[in-house]
Formats: C-alpha cells, structure tokens, sequence
C-alpha cells in the first residue's frame, strides 16, 4: 500500500515565501528601469509606448493560457524553471543592441554634470529635444573656455517653441555643443567632431530619402523585403529589434507567475491551508521593494561606463539574470501539486459570466481598467520625468522602493479604513490618490521631489487592491473568489495597461510629459466624482451560498416535521387523558 506523503506547511510557505521574493527582487532590479534604457538607446515616447503595450498584450493572453497547457500536461516545475532560464538570457540579449549615434553621453544622467554659476560668463544653456529622439543639444551663446567650465542651466523649453525657431546659420557664437563636450573639456575635439556628426545626420537621412524616391528604386524596394529594411532610419530599425526582443522575452516570462500560483494554491488548499496563500503577496512587495532599491543605490555609485565601453545601465540586466539564476534551486523544490479532481478549467469563464451579471462588479472592473491605464504612463515615463529633473538612478530606486513598501503596509490600517468606509467608497479613495499623485509628477521640481508623493501608494494601490479582494468575497460564491479576483487582476488590468501604454506613448511624443501626468490626472478624478453616484444607482447583490440555503431549508424542513409530530403527540394525549377521564366518571 502507497505511503501518503506528509504535507509540511511551514516549510512550504519558507519555500514559497523566497521563491517570490526572489523572482519579484529580480524583476524589479530591472523592470522598472526598462523604459529608461529605450530612451538611452534612442527611442521616442511613442516607440516606447508601442513596446510596452505589446509586452502587456502577450501577458494578457498568453499568461491564461500557458497555464491551462501546463495543467493538462502536467509540465508546471519544467515550464517554470525554463521561464527562469530563457528569461535571464533573453534579457541579456537587449545589451547586445546598439544604440543610435545621436548622443554623447546616453547612460549618465544630466545631474552628473556638476555645473555652478559664474557672473563673468555670458552663457545660457538651452536644452531641446530635436525631433522624436530623445538625445540633447547645448546651445551656447558666448564662447566656453575649457578651463573653466561653469556654466548655468535654464529650464528647458517647450517642444513647440523648439520647433518654431528660426534656422540659425551655424557660427561660433551659437553652435551645437554636446553635453559631454561640456562634462569633458578634454575631449572637446572629439566631442566637437561626434556633434558635427549627429547635426549632419538629418542631412544624410534626407539624402537617402531623396535617392530612394526614384522610380527604379521604388520597385526594387518593393520587389525585396530585405532591402526595404535596410532602408529603414536607424530608429525605426532599434524599434522593430527592441519589439521583437521584448515580445520574446515577455513570451517566456508570462507563465511564471500564473503557473506558480496554480500550483501553490492547489498544494495548500488539499491540505486545507488556502487560506495562507495571501502571505506570497506580502514577501513580493518586500522582495520588490527591496530589489528597485538596491539596484539604483548600486547602478548609482558606478562611474558612467565600466570596462570595455559598457554603461553602466548594464548593471540591471546582470542583476535580474543572477538573481533569476539564483532563484532556480527554490524553483526546484517550490511546492506545487496538481490535483485532477478539481476541474477548473471553465472557472475563469464562469467567473467572467459573473463579473458581467453584477453591475457593481462591473464598475469595479472599470475602475481597475482605468487604474492599470494610468498606472502604465507612472510606470512607464515616470523615471523620465525625473531624470529631466537632475534625479539619478538612487533618486529613481529609493522612490519606487518607499511606493511599495507603502503599498504594503495598507493591511495595517485596514480595519480602521473599513470602520469609516464601506469597501466602494475605499476603491473611490485608491483610484484617487492615484490621480493626486499623478497631478503631483507634473509638477517636479528637484531630484528628491518625487518621494513625497510615493507615500500615497499606501492609499492608492494598496487601498484599491484591498478593496478589489474585499468586493470578489462578497461576490463570488465559496471556493470561486480567486477566479473572479483573477478577472480584475489578470484580465482587466493588463488589458488597460496595455491601452495606457499606447495612448500614454502618443500622448507623451506630441504634448510631453508634463501634460501626460496631467491628463491622466483629469481622466482619474472625473471618473471618482461619477463612480460614488454609480455604485449608488446600481443595484445592491450578496453572494447568495447555496450550500447554507440548503442546510437553511432542511433544518427548516426538519423543525416543521418535528413540531407536526410534536402537535400529533400532544392532541393523541390530551384525547387519551379525555377519554380516560370519562370512563372514571361513568363509573
């Protein structure tokens, strides 16, 4: 007879307790700075936008369905330490990418160039961004001398006074100088000659352009794909090699999470322990948190390129493929468990009929379809709107770290914030503080200005997720409220991180990023002043669970049966005692 083999349940929750800390400290070790080395590599916000969309449309449909195929074929340790595996080498692929030449120093931020002013220089620097790349050009209008390069630094100006300029003939007192030119006085030549290069560039694009407008080279162009590719600009090229890269990536990764989660739940749930499956969530913040913070500290004390011309930026990439590397042996023994007497294959399914059926529940799931849109513009250009404002990669890290360790803490003050609002009014307070803070990235004005704000994730995303938990156990019936979790979690928030990213990229690329912040904003708190007055309108469902209502009925049933036999009884003994009572007094 087959042994059955003893469930340790502490040992489990430390095994998956670390598995998750350590995959979310290697995802958020790079992730969020993902964005800031396209804009290194010289794409526009559009691009970036477009990359970032695409990347969360494979999570959204590949993540679901991965984990049914794993399912079925029993593959769930395989698939995950694969994921772990291809992930780490297809990040490390993004290094080998080379950059547009149109920047002289693309890895440093400009808060390294240590600038003090000085009265007896007439300089002004006028930063603009040229056209969709994202490099910098120096305009200076008095001579710089390289011995002393103290210079001051005006606030840059709007895209569409940029625009608007009048084409200057090129001369000694207005000539386009490269950052580096001034960080390096003692490069300047090669400086000089690498912006002569990138001012000459629109030149050689233009001439190309004119060459391949010919008729003979229409043809040949469209009779040869390849060709055709080859006569693409240097940064629609980065685009399609960054997308397929990403899109790769994103392919190999997106199963892992929905896979562990399957099984780890699974496992304590037949040792009837599913409901400290919650404790995995806690140790991905802390592990998240931890991750971006230590990274930032670390890529932020390493001088601008390492060894052979490598940025330093390559520093993130190295650390999300070791700490990958590293997570695999708690993948090994991570405890998972597939138990085939539970169908679950249609639960997703019916937990969307569901969500459908109940209009609260579709006000929620909008509200968390907003939430995911602004919450791709925050995750996607936020570190661009500070490093315009001098902050560097320990500004960015400890920021994002004090967001989620914010988001964390809300469990905490749960029960005080249930005690003043009801779970919907608690949803209408997250999507706002997420508008307030989205307001409040408009306005940066320093390195350290955005860490303020990070304090409000505690009642942004941590309040409306708790909320989300709350509405799916009042929803759904018992052993359903994962499914129906899952719809607003995996469905409805990529699904609108994906549109936020699109339109968040175009937005920025024609208006800046300044008014993406603020559009989100806007967008946000309108739908906060007409959501109380929805919820208000729609109507109020409860969970109805049946196997109570059929207890209910049977006690119901089986008290009415006992008092009938009850009220028999008692008639039978008061006729007895009548007719005895008789007989004594005939006799």
């Amino acid at each position: 007879m087959k042994r059955t083999k003893q469930i340790d349940i502490s040992q489990a929750l430390a095994l998956s307790g670390t598995f998750s800390f350590l995959c979310s400290c290697s995802k958020a070790s790079l992730l969020p700075f993902l964005t800031l080395y396209f804009r290194h590599l010289g794409l526009s916000p559009a691009m970036t936008g477009v990359v970032m969309g695409t990347q969360h449309c494979i999570t959204l449909v590949w993540s679901p369905l991965s984990a049914l195929l794993c399912r079925h074929y029993n593959k769930r340790r395989v698939v995950i330490s694969c994921s772990l595996v291809l992930s780490a080498l297809i990040a490390l692929l993004l290094l080998l990418v080379p950059p547009t030449d149109v920047s002289g120093s693309r890895f440093c931020n400009a808060s390294n160039l240590r600038v003090e002013p000085n009265d007896s220089l007439a300089e002004e620097l006028q930063v603009t961004r040229a056209g969709p790349q994202s490099w910098t050009t120096v305009h200076l209008k008095a001579p710089v001398s390289w011995t002393n390069t103290s210079v001051t630094r005006s606030e840059a100006l709007p895209r569409q006074n940029a625009t608007k300029e009048p084409q200057a003939q090129p001369s000694a007192q207005n000539t386009p100088v490269l950052l580096s030119s001034v960080t390096n006085p003692t490069r300047n030549s090669s400086a000089l000659h690498s912006s002569i290069n990138s001012s000459a560039e629109p030149l050689r694009l233009k001439r190309s352009e004119f060459i391949s407008s010919k008729p003979e080279e229409k043809k040949r162009v469209s009779l040869d794909f390849l060709s055709s590719l080859k006569e693409m600009d240097v940064q629609t090229q980065l685009f399609f090699l960054l997308l397929f890269i990403v899109s790769a990536w994103e392919f190999v990764a997106a199963p892992l999470e929905w896979v562990v989660d399957d099984g780890l739940f699974e496992y304590l749930d037949f040792a009837d322990m599913s409901d400290r499956h919650s404790s995995r969530e806690l140790w991905a913040l802390l592990g998240g948190a931890f991750g971006v913070g230590v990274s930032g500290l670390l890529v932020s004390q390493l001088s601008c390129v390492l060894a052979a011309e490598t940025p330093r930026s390559a520093v993130h990439f190295y650390t999300y493929a070791g700490l990958a590397v590293v997570a695999l042996p708690a993948a090994v023994y991570h405890p998972l468990y597939l138990n085939r007497k539970r169908q679950r294959a249609g639960g997703l399914l019916k937990a969307v009929q569901l969500v459908q059926g109940s209009p609260r529940a579709l006000l929620c799931a909008l509200t968390v379809f907003l939430v995911g849109a602004a919450g791709s513009a925050v995750d996607n250009f936020l570190l661009w709107q500070m490093q315009d404002h001098c902050s560097s990669e320990l500004h960015m890290g400890l920021s994002l770290s004090l967001a989620l360790l914010s988001q964390a803490a809300f469990p905490l003050l749960a029960g005080w914030a249930l005690k003043l609002l009801s779970p919907g009014r608690i949803l209408v307070v997250g999507a706002a503080s997420l508008g307030l803070q989205c307001f409040y990235y408009s306005f940066l004005w320093g390195a350290w200005a955005a860490l303020p704000a990070q304090v409000l994730s505690c009642f942004s995303k941590g309040a409306l997720w708790w909320a989300v938990r709350v509405h799916c156990g009042d929803l759904a019936v018992p052993g359903a409220e994962r499914s129906v979790r899952r719809v607003y979690m995996s469905l409805a928030l990529p699904l609108g991180s994906g549109v936020g990213s699109f339109a968040g990229g175009f937005v920025a690329q024609r208006f800046g990023l300044t008014w993406l912040f603020r559009s989100v904003a806007v967008g946000l708190m309108a739908w906060c002043t007409c959501l109380p007055l929805l919820q208000w309108r729609a109507p109020q469902q409860r969970r109805i669970n049946y196997s109570r209502l059929l207890a209910a009925d049977g006690s119901d049933a089986t008290d009415s049966e006992s008092e009938q036999e009850r009220d028999w009884l008692d008639k039978a003994m008061e006729e007895d005692r009548s007719n005895n009572n008789s007989r004594r007094t005939s006799h």
